[in-house]
C-alpha cells in the first residue's frame, strides 16, 4: 500500500470527490484567505462527517475521522485545522444527543442535512485561561441568555452558520453555577466578524475575530453540561479527546505532505526515505490506538490522558520529521516554491493548541498519582 493511500481512500469513501477537488487547486491557493477549500468541504457533505447516519450524517468512526483529517492535512493544512474545530463542536453535540431527552437531535440533524458549519468559541487562544473556562459573559433573563464577549482567533469565522460558546449559568434549583454550551446563529443581531489573523500561515482557516454584543440566545439553544468550571464531565472528556485526536491527525497530515515529497524523490537514499516513513507511520499508529479506544465506548479520564500523551509524542515526532524532510528535499525545492516552507511552518502549529504541554505537566503528574485529571 502506498503512503497515504489508506487515508485518502477513507476520505473518498465518506466525502466523495473532495480529494480530487482539492488536488486540482494549487496548494498556495488553498492556503490563501480566499481559499475555496471550506466551500469544497461543505459541498462534499463534510459537516456531517462525525454525525450518526440516524441523524442524516456520514456516520464516521473516530478512526475514520482521524484518517480523513490526515488526508485533508496533506492537501490543505488550513482546511484540516478549520474542520477539526467543526468536528470538535459536532462531537460534543452528538454526545448531548446520546445522553439527552430534548430536541438536541434536531440541531444535529439540521447541521448534517443542511451542510452547516459550526465554529468553536471555546477559550482556546486566551492567555492564562483553560480551554474549558467560559469564553463569554452571560446574563440570564426570562427570554434566554444574553451573551457578550470576543473570540479570537475563531476558525471558520466567515463561513460558519453557528457558533458554539461556553458560558457559566446558574445551576437549576439553586445549585452551584455550571457550564453550558450556547449555540449562536451566525446571523444573530449583535454578532460581527472582523479581521485578526495577519499571518500568511493557515490563513485559509478563516481564523478571524468574532464579537458578540448582548446577543440573545433562547433557552432551546442553551445546552447544559452539568459540569462546574475547571472540572470535566463525561461529555467534555469525550469532546476533548476528539479535539486532541483530530488536531493531531491534521498536523500529522501536514508533515506527511512533506514526507510524501521525499518518498517520491529517488535521489534521496532509501535509508533516509524509510526512516521518515517509519517515524510518520509510527506516529499515526499511536493516534489510531486512541481512535480505537474512542470507538470502543465512552472515553474516560484515562482515555483523555492517553490522547494527550500521544499528542505530545507526535509533536516531538514532527519536530524530527519536518526539518529532516526539508533538508532532504534540498535547497532547490525550497527556493523554487513556497510550498515546502509553508508546509514546514504549518506543521509546527500543533504545539500551539491547548492544552500546552507546559501547563499540563502538573495536572498529568497529579493524575498519575491517582488524582482527578484537570485541564489547564
Amino acid at each position: 500500500m502506498r503512503f497515504l493511500e489508506r487515508e485518502r481512500a477513507v476520505l473518498t469513501k465518506l466525502l466523495p470527490g473532495l480529494d480530487e477537488s482539492l488536488r486540482a487547486v494549487p496548494l498556495m491557493e488553498l492556503e490563501s484567505p480566499r481559499s475555496p477549500g471550506i466551500g469544497l468541504f461543505r459541498d462534499s457533505g463534510g459537516p456531517g462527517l462525525v454525525v450518526p447516519v440516524s441523524c442524516k450524517g456520514k456516520g464516521a468512526t473516530a478512526l475514520d475521522a482521524l484518517r480523513v483529517q490526515r488526508a485533508l492535512g496533506s492537501r490543505s493544512p488550513s482546511l484540516a485545522v478549520a474542520t477539526t474545530m467543526h468536528h470538535f463542536s459536532m462531537a460534543t453535540l452528538v454526545g448531548l444527543v446520546t445522553d439527552g431527552e430534548g430536541l438536541e437531535w434536531m440541531l444535529v440533524e439540521g447541521v448534517a442535512s443542511g451542510n452547516r458549519l459550526v465554529a468553536s468559541g471555546f477559550a482556546e487562544g486566551r492567555p492564562g485561561a483553560g480551554i474549558l473556562s467560559p469564553s463569554m459573559t452571560a446574563t440570564v433573563g426570562p427570554d434566554g441568555v444574553r451573551i457578550s464577549g470576543v473570540k479570537r482567533p475563531c476558525s471558520l469565522a466567515r463561513s460558519m452558520d453557528l457558533l458554539t460558546a461556553s458560558v457559566l449559568v446558574p445551576g437549576e434549583r439553586g445549585a452551584r453555577d455550571e457550564l453550558a454550551v450556547a449555540l449562536v446563529p451566525a446571523e444573530s443581531e449583535g454578532m460581527s466578524v472582523s479581521g485578526f489573523w495577519s499571518s500568511s500561515f493557515l490563513s485559509g482557516a478563516e481564523s478571524d475575530q468574532v464579537t458578540l454584543t448582548d446577543v440573545l440566545v433562547p433557552p432551546e439553544l442553551l445546552l447544559r453540561t452539568s459540569a462546574t468550571e475547571g472540572r470535566l464531565d463525561e461529555l467534555q472528556t469525550a469532546g476533548l479527546v476528539w479535539f486532541e485526536l483530530l488536531m493531531t491527525g491534521s498536523y500529522l497530515g501536514v508533515a506527511s505532505a512533506l514526507v510524501e515529497r521525499v518518498l517520491g524523490n529517488e535521489r534521496v537514499p532509501e535509508s533516509e526515505r524509510v526512516r521518515l516513513l517509519v517515524e510518520a507511520e509510527g506516529a499515526m499508529a499511536a493516534a489510531e490506538g486512541v481512535a480505537r479506544r474512542l470507538d470502543e465506548g465512552r472515553p474516560d479520564e484515562s482515555t483523555l490522558a492517553d490522547s494527550l500523551y500521544v499528542r505530545y509524542c507526535v509533536q516531538d515526532a514532527l519536530a524530527r520529521i519536518v526539518p529532516r524532510a526539508v533538508e532532504l528535499l534540498g535547497g532547490l525545492n525550497f527556493m523554487s516554491s513556497d510550498e515546502v516552507g509553508h508546509l514546514a511552518a504549518c506543521a509546527n502549529g500543533l504545539s500551539l493548541h491547548p492544552p500546552a504541554r507546559s501547563r499540563m505537566t502538573g495536572p498529568l503528574a497529579a493524575h498519575l498519582a491517582d488524582g482527578p485529571l484537570t485541564v489547564a
